[in-house]
């Protein structure tokens, strides 16, 4: 992968915005930032309650698209609450992500990141698995953690099904606005990630899986993670509730 391939930014409203009226203005903004950038793919990821609303909103957008920010590993059944992946793609959204740290301090564990993924592959959805470390260490710990949590969480994911795999990493320390990743550590934990993907599948296939960034991302520092940091897009939470914001990181794309 290099600079020129198209980058995937990510936008995680979690439970945002209030009104379905309100989620149409952020849409909207985004839609139109979206429509000036040729480099990237946008992915919008609202609260589920939202999608049909803009699904209908999305038709015959450029550079645009919508994800979910969470599904079950089962397809149908007596399980309440739950969404399906097939209810997902029923919705005209074609992006889910898994494993967000937020879910797994709920505690949903490694396999049952791995089940949902795999599911969602299976289907055509485009799975963002989410993986990331809670705190460093000066012993370097974290490097295993995060090497077993990889591969924990992609359990069952076999070669066939990576062609539709994105990681997400997002180092939990650095969530919520305290202090983002500086570029060259960046690059040293896609590198470290891919690395482990090389592990357990062809070297081949492992380079094509695209790697985003999440943590503490803004339009001061989003160009730097991306292209020195060497990334393949961003994962983005806050600030993509922000038109503005928004669109000053989309336009560095």
């Amino acid at each position: 992968m290099n600079h020129k391939d198209k980058k995937i930014i990510v936008a995680n409203w979690k439970m945002n915005p209030s009104t379905v009226a309100e989620a149409r203005r952020i849409f909207a903004a985004a839609k139109r930032a979206a429509a000036k950038i040729r480099r990237a793919t946008v992915v919008i990821c609202p609260p589920f309650l939202y999608l049909p609303a803009l699904a209908k909103a999305a038709k015959n957008t450029r550079n645009i698209a919508l994800g979910v920010q969470d599904i079950f590993w089962e397809i149908a059944g007596s399980y309440t609450s739950q969404i399906s992946p097939v209810m997902i793609l029923n919705a005209d959204a074609q992006y889910a992500i898994v494993g967000h740290s937020e879910r797994r301090v709920l505690g949903e564990t490694d396999s049952q990141v791995a089940k949902k993924a795999i599911l969602a592959l299976k289907l055509g959805l485009r799975a963002i698995v989410c993986v990331g470390e809670n705190l460093r260490d000066e012993k370097g710990e974290y490097l295993g953690f995060l090497k077993n949590q990889i591969r924990n969480s992609l359990q069952g994911v076999t070669g066939k099904l990576l062609e539709n795999l994105i990681i997400a990493y997002e180092p939990v320390w650095a969530i919520g606005g305290r202090e983002a990743m500086k570029p060259e550590q960046v690059e040293e934990m896609g590198i470290f990630i891919r690395k482990i993907l090389a592990d357990i599948y062809e070297q081949e296939a492992a380079f094509k899986v695209p790697i985003l960034y999440g943590g503490s991302v803004d339009a001061k520092n989003a160009e730097a993670i991306v292209y020195q940091g060497n990334v393949q897009g961003l994962l983005i939470g806050r600030q993509s509730l922000e038109p503005e914001s928004f669109k000053a990181i989309l336009s560095v794309m």
